[in-house]
């Protein structure tokens, strides 16, 4: 019997783990070069994983639920025609934090376009799931807390978010006390290091406040004894996302400024696309038309376009626009993109739009298509909001919250008439954005929604 092991694949672009949400097949199971075994969730979306051989599935290393790191085995396949053995017995306790296992170099062909890049970074061993027998973590001072001094050998174990966190509160991560597997240090762990010192308090206690308060993070959803709370865990996209929100609200400076204007033009050229025969069959609504309006304020103001990098001291400009529309799943906010907006015609934005909302209801937005985005639109309208200060997506300057379309009184041509009225909302990061290229924007997009007849002019 030859057996042959299956890895967790990066399935984007520099993530570190992923949720096994379900297993497509069982030991015993024949499975095909390129058939979906699994479907697995990261912290930009949801995506199914192709075995990249054939042969009969020996053991699920991992159940559903598991969050499992790049590299690690997930599924181990008999490729040599012998009858399948027993499952071996569980898995001996993770080795101690010392003990390290180096990775395979080269490329694995596990997903069209990804794989797990090739390096030489020794990975220590994730801890078995919960349930099993836990290796003993290093004992560590417990009144250090971050506040005291410890002797380490070796540079703190930390993922990258979480080493940002630290950076931005000021926590020395040699000091801090690990309690996440293999002793790596959590973002509850910098929290708890970056409160102040105090007398131990019972544990109901609520924790010291600190610049950026985190939900504290739990294994399984845990329905308190009363019935009256119910923890979720946060994890998944939902994870990321309020990691990059923290981290923009905390880099970039935000201001945002406001416009109202009379919308009633744009209603009536919704109506009239939608009886255009030249345009049956697409779908046509407000948002698409402030989408365009969006990208023509673009060509006008395009400094408004660009990106700061840190590391390089530059100011990026974009000569081209992936526009990000937000999108409320299941699963969470995401912002996926529009790759080249700017080049599409008025019926290639509708089918880009339909395009992009309708994979994002089923969950099956790649993570490909939630990078690279320049300028992004939220549409909080559909929830009958008036307006909003949105947060900027990591990476971008601006981004345009879209309110409600109501009918109210306005003075138009001297008289108070009933008319359609809209109030957009434009946060812009003021590194790379001053008050007078914000206001310009920002009143380009509403002229042109007030008389779309610019579209043709400006465009």
């Amino acid at each position: 019997m030859t057996i042959r092991e299956f890895k967790m694949p990066d399935v984007g672009e520099g993530l570190t783990e992923a949720e096994i949400l379900k297993w497509y097949v069982q030991p015993g199971d024949t499975v095909t070069d390129g058939q979906v075994v699994c479907e697995v969730e990261t912290a930009k979306a949801a995506v199914e994983l192709p075995i990249p051989f054939d042969g009969t599935v020996h053991e699920l290393v991992f159940p559903e639920g598991t969050t499992v790191d790049v590299g690690q085995v997930i599924i181990s396949v008999n490729v040599g025609g012998d009858a399948p053995a027993a499952p071996p017995a569980p898995a001996a306790p993770a080795p101690a934090p010392e003990a390290e296992a180096e990775e395979p170099q080269g490329r694995q062909p596990v997903l069209v376009g990804y794989g797990v890049a090739a390096t030489s970074t020794r990975r220590r061993a994730r801890k078995a799931p919960a349930g099993s027998a836990a290796a003993p973590a290093a004992v560590v001072p417990e009144q250090l807390n971050g506040h005291g001094s410890v002797t380490a050998a070796a540079k703190p174990l930390a993922k990258p978010p979480v080493r940002k966190l630290a950076k931005d509160l000021g926590v020395d991560l040699t000091v801090v006390v690990p309690t996440g597997p293999d002793g790596i240090i959590t973002r509850e762990d910098v929290h708890r290091a970056a409160a102040p010192v105090t007398e131990p308090a019972p544990a109901v206690a609520a924790p010291a406040p600190t610049p950026v308060q985190a939900p504290v993070a739990v294994t399984a959803p845990v329905a308190a004894g009363d019935a009256r709370e119910t923890r979720v865990p946060i994890k998944g996209v939902r994870k990321a996302t309020a990691a990059a929100m923290v981290g923009s609200a905390f880099t970039a400076p935000h201001v945002t400024e406001f416009v109202t204007f009379d919308i009633t033009r744009t209603m009536k050229l919704v109506e009239e696309l939608k009886a255009d025969k030249d345009l049956a069959g697409l779908r046509i609504n407000p948002l698409l038309i402030i989408a365009k309006a969006v990208l023509v304020a673009v060509r006008r103001n395009p400094e408004i376009n660009a990106a700061w990098d840190e590391a390089a001291q530059e100011i990026v400009l974009k000569h081209y626009v992936n526009l990000g529309i937000a999108a409320a799943t299941p699963r969470g906010l995401i912002v996926p993109n529009i790759k080249d907006a700017h080049a599409q015609t008025l019926p290639e934005l509708s089918r880009s739009l339909s395009e992009l909302v309708a994979t994002a209801r089923e969950g099956k937005t790649t993570p490909a298509a939630m990078q690279g985005g320049t300028f992004t639109i939220t549409n909080v309208g559909v929830f009958g909001v008036d307006t909003g200060t949105p947060i900027l997506n990591p990476g971008e300057s601006a981004i345009l919250a879209v309110g409600a379309i109501k009918l109210q009184p306005w003075v138009h041509k001297g008289k108070v008439k009933p008319r359609q009225v809209t109030t957009l909302a434009l946060s812009f990061d003021h590194r790379l954005v001053d008050g007078e290229l914000g206001s310009k924007f920002l009143a380009d997009v509403a002229a042109v929604l007030e008389q779309p007849k610019r579209l043709m002019t400006w465009a």
